[in-house]
């Protein structure tokens, strides 16, 4: 148990090998707590040596166990091994169930392979396993007509499946995607919604909406929920962060984040916000993010560095107006948070020199590597020497061409390419 909630699920499987052999009995919940910790640690590729282990031992694995191990083989996209394993149930004596067809189902969805999902659900008819709830709700948001969502709406009350808090979003997504937003805003009128279940799914229609480009609608309906004193969830708070793209936002987007409580969702969230924030040449609001940021995971170096490549990246893929406030950036990561840039932020911002053909500003960058404690690399000798190119400083550009290595083809076929680019005429 141990090793499976610190996701060290190697050691897990190695220590029930081990009880295998030994002839101890494996309890059906060790099993499933090692299938949720490779679910969790995404080591799809594991349920092939425990379901191998399983056969090997003849564990005695339940109907859940067969649903988390088909799922896991729909992660890896392995749809042999998963239908492999439905057709194994009738070996040991277990039928298949609605889940284990719903977590194929789902797979195909999630890849837009909307004949594929429409093939799981014929199976499951052929089985004779009946659909659930879950399963109609999988049907309903998929759809791309509002026929079909009756269709399959009519044949879940058919089949004596009452409509639940899935059922509902389902509707909501399903109109939602077909355009019929009005009829999406009428589902949260329906007086058969339980009052516990409203705030969630207002708030996958606020997330519908905004995905759709209804964000006057999805703001509206959200202020609704404020003034009502009820929480945003935060799927539908990092949705209407993300689909606020136009300038001028900067005001609704800082509130915003304040509604974010959990830490990989504020996470998430304040790193959009950040990038907006560059899009649009905020620089002090982005420094004030960068600092909360800086102060929520002081600890973990590598996330920061992460963070502060997606910026000077997008800084490098913007135009060349972006130059300005990325070196305004670089003195206030230095000055301001105290924090030492990372290489490949500064390869960002010698690559947006060069999109700038500005040499004062190369030749500065080309100093904070060593500053930094940086050893040139060949990848910096490269982008120097295209920003040498670009700012028509033949003469130094040639020496720094002397010092780049040139074993490696794909170095080559950068510098051919620059000089084909920057040396005409």
């Amino acid at each position: 148990m141990y090793c499976c909630e610190s996701l060290k699920v190697h050691a897990a499987l190695e220590m029930v090998e081990e009880m295998c052999e030994l002839g101890l009995t494996v309890s059906i919940g060790a099993l499933h707590s090692i299938l949720r910790a490779s679910d969790e640690s995404c080591d799809f590729n594991l349920v092939r040596q425990m379901y191998s282990m399983i056969c090997r031992y003849k564990l005695k694995p339940n109907g859940e166990t067969f649903r988390c191990m088909i799922t896991l083989c729909v992660k890896m996209k392995d749809y042999g091994g998963a239908y492999d394993m439905l057709s194994d149930l009738e070996k040991i004596n277990l039928t298949p169930t609605a889940s284990m067809y719903n977590a194929i189902m789902v797979g195909f969805f999630r890849e837009k392979n909307i004949y594929g999902g429409l093939r799981v659900f014929k199976q499951m008819k052929e089985a004779d396993v009946q659909p659930d709830s879950q399963t109609f709700s999988y049907l309903i948001s998929n759809c791309d007509s509002e026929e079909d969502i009756n269709k399959y709406y009519e044949e879940m009350k058919r089949s004596g499946i009452q409509v639940s808090k899935q059922i509902f979003m389902a509707l909501v997504n399903g109109y939602a995607t077909c355009g019929q937003f009005e009829k999406a805003k009428q589902v949260v009128l329906d007086q058969g919604i339980p009052v516990k279940c409203l705030n969630e799914i207002k708030s996958v229609l606020v997330q519908s909406l905004a995905s759709h480009g209804q964000l006057c609608d999805a703001f509206s309906i959200y202020e609704e929920m404020k003034q009502a004193g009820c929480s945003l969830e935060p799927k539908a708070v990092i949705s209407l962060i993300e689909h606020l793209q136009s300038d001028e936002e900067l005001s609704r987007l800082l509130p915003l984040l304040d509604e974010l409580d959990d830490p990989d969702y504020w996470f998430e969230g304040c790193l959009r916000t950040i990038l907006y924030c560059v899009r649009y040449k905020h620089l002090r609001p982005t420094l004030n993010l960068l600092k909360q940021l800086r102060d929520k995971i002081c600890t973990d170096e590598l996330a920061l560095e992460v963070i502060f490549n997606q910026v000077f990246a997008l800084i490098a893929e913007s135009e060349s107006t972006h130059l300005q406030l990325g070196l305004d950036l670089l003195h206030a990561i230095k000055n301001e948070l105290g924090l030492t840039p990372s290489r490949k932020s500064l390869d960002f911002l010698l690559q947006a020199c060069a999109n700038a053909k500005d040499l004062r500003n190369s030749k500065l960058i080309w100093k904070e590597y060593e500053a930094a404690g940086l050893p040139y690399n060949t990848l910096s000798f490269v982008r120097m020497y295209q920003a040498l190119l670009a700012a028509g400083d033949r003469k130094a550009s040639k020496i720094l061409l002397s010092k780049i290595p040139k074993d490696d083809p794909h170095v080559r076929t950068i510098i051919k390419a620059c000089n084909t680019i920057y040396s005409r005429g």
